[in-house]
């Protein structure tokens, strides 16, 4: 039977090429396979400039940066330096929750930027941005840091941001961290990762400001945005199982834990893709070892419970045994009243960093099956990870196009769609019930048992909704 599938759907990715002027079908067609059993990993080019004219759903450096590394940092004021366009876009868009009151001890959910004006664009921002951040110093005495996101008139002009964070965070004794990661700069958000991740390396963890006493279970968390609330959720199962949490970032992260992390015992990575570079740097500068968890779904959170504690003693080894064992009722229960209602249920999947390949196990522990998994930014790397979780015959797209993702939508006909907010109202004008992937369509946490809870209640609300007997499909009419 699988191999009448992957038969299946080479031939649909040759319908959907087809379309395609020939040099545009032979570029895409290397970012478009079926997954074959016993592959090494998906047979996909990633991390590739994508084709001009055809409909990316990507996002820039600026975005990678801003809106996933340092922007959910809540004690440091982030500058959107550059006209207010990028900044306004960018402003609430993602729903990195954070404790403290806003203007005081946290600005996650203020949008600062330098407004740039055509005559900054002329002359220069330099002197704007000195004054600017005077200003800041004066509104928000009680931040800690600031952080510069240079847009792209900030690198096309040459304005030197590094040397104005250098001169300011002399003269007002904070941390002031230039990063350098304009829109226009690589393929994807990717690089704005990668851009961020240096710069919390050259201007925060090896400045070495932070003084605390350690303990034999310190880790810290890495990667984990708190899209509503999932760090919190994650924790709760670390420290019930004996660690302590000395560092969470950058979801409801603060300047003082990304300076303690150097000195932990773990470094627990929940996204691979945008925090692989500073666990890797932590772990050749620190010695500091790092694993890679998922805690989407029961039996991945248990997987993930006792690698983790499979670097400590018999101690957290019990203590992850006793966790797992006390929410085991609870995901009984869960499966118990959704698998019923979700059993056999098909999704397509794409989105970005880690989520297409890290909530396959949850589908699955609620009957599901994923029929096609994509990334908007991935590299060879996740692809080769995405390998182990899929199986034969699943439809492998790389930064696809909407009308490739329509098409494919449109003859696999999947119960369900998982994507981005771009892609979500199309879905469900095709009569296809959509989850929005990126943060959860206002819900969440996803991460942990009481977030499986959630996550099995929103799939059965978006897949068995009363809604859908009121519209037809376009392959229905």
């Amino acid at each position: 039977m699988s191999s009448d599938i992957v038969a299946q759907n080479k031939a649909l990715i040759e319908e959907v090429l087809a379309v395609y002027p020939e040099k545009a079908a032979k570029k895409r067609a290397k970012h478009l396979n079926v997954y074959e059993e016993g592959k090494p990993d998906c047979g996909v080019k990633s991390n590739i400039k994508s084709l001009p004219g055809v409909m990316t759903i990507r996002g820039c450096a600026y975005a990678g940066a801003k809106g996933v590394v340092w922007g959910p940092i809540k004690d440091m004021v982030h500058v959107s330096h550059g006209p207010v366009g990028c900044g306004q876009y960018s402003w609430g868009t993602r729903r990195n929750y954070a404790g403290g009151k806003n203007g005081v001890d946290s600005w996650v959910g203020m949008q600062i930027t330098s407004d740039f004006q055509e005559k900054d664009i002329v002359f220069g921002g330099d002197k704007k941005l000195d004054k600017m951040l005077d200003e800041i110093n004066t509104l928000f005495p009680l931040s800690r840091g600031i952080s510069i996101m240079s847009e792209c008139p900030i690198g096309l002009i040459g304005d030197d941001i590094e040397a104005v964070a250098k001169k300011k965070g002399k003269e007002c004794g904070k941390t002031i961290v230039p990063v350098r990661c304009e829109g226009f700069r690589g393929v994807s958000q990717s690089l704005g990762h990668h851009i961020a991740n240096d710069m919390v390396r050259d201007w925060v963890l090896d400045k070495g400001k932070a003084t605390h006493e350690t303990g034999p279970y310190d880790v810290a968390i890495i990667g984990d945005y708190n899209i509503g609330g999932d760090a919190w959720s994650s924790r709760i199962l670390l420290e019930e199982m004996g660690l302590r949490v000395v560092a969470q970032w950058s979801g409801d992260g603060t300047l003082a834990e990304m300076e303690k992390t150097p000195k932990v015992k773990l470094n627990l990575l929940h996204c691979y893709r945008s925090m692989n570079y500073i666990s890797r740097h932590m772990e050749e500068k620190y010695g500091i070892p790092w694993v890679e968890y998922n805690f989407f779904g029961p039996s991945k959170i248990a997987a993930s419970l006792r690698e983790i504690a499979s670097h400590f003693d018999d101690t957290i080894k019990e203590g992850a045994e006793r966790v797992i064992a006390k929410y085991q009722p609870m995901v009984d229960a869960v499966i118990a009243k959704f698998k019923p209602r979700l059993d056999k249920k098909t999704v397509m999947l794409y989105v970005g960093g880690l989520r297409p390949r890290h909530t396959i196990g949850a589908y699955e522990d609620l009957g599901m099956e994923v029929v096609g998994v994509g990334y908007e930014f991935a590299h060879n790397d996740d692809y080769q990870r995405t390998a182990k979780d899929i199986k034969e015959g699943t439809l492998i797209y790389d930064d696809v196009s909407g009308f490739e993702l329509e098409k494919f939508a449109e003859k696999i006909q999947p119960d369900l769609v998982g994507s981005g907010i771009k892609e979500k109202y199309i879905f469900q004008k095709m009569g296809i019930p959509f989850r929005q992937m990126h943060s959860w369509d206002y819900s969440g946490p996803y991460h942990g048992y009481d977030g499986f809870a959630i996550f099995a209640r929103d799939m059965d609300m978006a897949i068995n909704s009363p809604v859908w007997k009121m519209t037809k499909a376009p392959w229905n009419k």
